[in-house]
């Protein structure tokens, strides 16, 4: 399976941990009969295992997964967890207040309609939530790194990564460490994590562009990106990659607004796999520096949408 992913993900509520869970097995492009390790899931979802447990006992009761004697959960079969009407049989519920809380909070950051410095109690009346919900909403964005407690009282937003500028200095940064990394000596990308990735490329092929959240495009771009960064074995990459990927993820939501671009990125993700795979990893760098170069020069488009 593919490596831990180092970012917060979405909101740790235990009632939504089945949905994550079935959301994680559509992006991973796992198939019937794919085993689905609790420690696993428990590292991708930013979770312990204890409510991982609860959902697998969960969704075995309504039989989307099998449980086999001493080995675990199956998957048994494949649900579309996007269709309303799915989500209601099988008792998963509607997106929980504290992820919408976090999009509509992230929105109105890029649009400037949130002071530098907000109280808590002003957070809670504009987005209408529990103090419980805000406090996850608050954990995620903290985690995040674009906003931070200020000592004492209230709560101050960062302005790293909020600017069309700040984006194209994060792809840099990326066109510099990305194509050096899989040019280390031993680089090895393990069959499984090529397999994996190209399954989620394909899903985005076959309609998850339009249909897939903010979220699950974001994470489907950083494992992706992570999982080859990861295969040369360099430490220094691999953490340098996991902060970038953690602080852009604000700006990047808003650049989702166009989703045209994303069946190009698909093409251009196979294309490395497959030179991965060949050994190719010269051909390998070069394409990725044009793939992450292609993107910068479209970056007059996603200027726009990023404009207040």
């Amino acid at each position: 399976m593919l490596g831990t992913v180092q970012n917060p993900g979405p909101m740790n509520s235990d009632k939504n941990i089945p949905a994550r869970v079935l959301a994680l097995v559509r992006e991973q492009g796992l198939e019937i009969g794919a085993h689905l390790r609790a420690q696993w899931l428990a590292d991708q979802l930013k979770v312990s295992r204890t409510p991982v447990n609860q959902a697998l006992a969960f969704l075995h009761d309504k039989g989307i997964l099998e449980r086999q004697t001493n080995r675990g959960y199956f998957l048994a079969k494949a649900v579309d967890t996007a269709n309303p009407t799915v989500r209601k049989k099988l008792g998963l519920g509607a997106v929980d207040a504290a992820s919408s809380a976090y999009f509509s909070m992230a929105d109105d950051l890029l649009k400037g309609e949130l002071p530098e410095t907000v109280s808590e109690a002003q957070l809670r009346t504009r987005y209408e939530l529990t103090p419980a919900q805000l406090q996850a909403v608050l954990h995620r964005v903290s985690q995040e790194g674009w906003a931070q407690k200020k000592p004492g009282y209230g709560w101050e937003f960062s302005a790293m990564l909020t600017t069309p500028d700040s984006l194209l200095q994060s792809y840099r940064l990326r066109l510099a460490l990305e194509p050096a990394a899989l040019m280390e000596p031993g680089y090895r990308l393990a069959p499984r994590v090529i397999e994996q990735c190209r399954a989620a490329e394909y899903h985005l092929l076959d309609g998850g562009i339009e249909t897939d959240t903010p979220d699950q495009l974001h994470e489907r771009g950083v494992r992706f990106h992570e999982c080859l960064v990861e295969a040369s074995g360099n430490p220094f990459f691999i953490d340098t990659i996991r902060r970038v990927n953690r602080v852009r993820r604000l700006i990047s939501y808003r650049s989702m607004q166009d989703r045209k671009r994303y069946t190009e990125h698909c093409h251009q993700h196979l294309r490395l796999l497959d030179l991965l795979e060949a050994g190719r990893n010269a051909d390998a760098a070069e394409a990725m520096r044009g793939h992450l170069d292609r993107t910068l020069k479209n970056h007059q488009k996603i200027r726009k949408l990023l404009k207040p």
